[in-house]
């Protein structure tokens, strides 16, 4: 086995063989990366599927209102549509502005509180669409009946 040998500023000799250093450093921005690339495969599909169906089917965007919604979200299929593209959009962005929080915030200072204001939002966002989508309610009594949903009983 081949020893590195050192010059006189303290360098390793560069024509001696790449010397593995133990690193503790673990694969987190490895994982990101790979999250970010699959995750925006998938948001694709969910959000084009979103957008063909709420602007190509039927009557297109002028039937979009109350009803339309509580119509959509009255079946579990879309309820768990539109809850995947909450979370992984919500994943993605903080993903993404974490990462230039971590290239463009020189001051450990600043990344603290610029993380933990990008954490906080990313929570408060993410816990009230869930909730909204799973406490919505496509039928509430004091509705004017032209607004409800077709399924909706007076």
């Amino acid at each position: 086995m081949a020893t590195t040998t050192q010059s006189a500023t303290g360098l390793a000799n560069p024509r001696d063989p790449y010397a593995r250093r133990k690193t503790t450093r673990s694969n987190y921005e490895l994982y990101g990366w790979i999250f970010m690339r699959a995750s925006g495969v998938v948001l694709i599909v969910l959000i084009f599927g979103h957008l063909f169906v709420n602007l190509m089917v039927g009557e297109g965007v002028h039937a979009i209102d109350f009803g339309f919604v509580a119509g959509k979200w009255a079946s579990p299929f879309w309820q768990i549509w539109d809850l995947l593209m909450l979370w992984l959009a919500m994943l993605h962005g903080t993903n993404g502005v974490r990462t230039i929080i971590n290239d463009y915030a020189e001051r450990d200072g600043t990344r603290l509180v610029l993380k933990l204001a990008l954490y906080l939002a990313f929570t408060i966002v993410t816990v009230l669409g869930t909730l909204v989508i799973f406490t919505f309610d496509p039928c509430p009594a004091s509705a004017p009946a032209e607004l409800l949903a077709s399924f909706c009983t007076a």
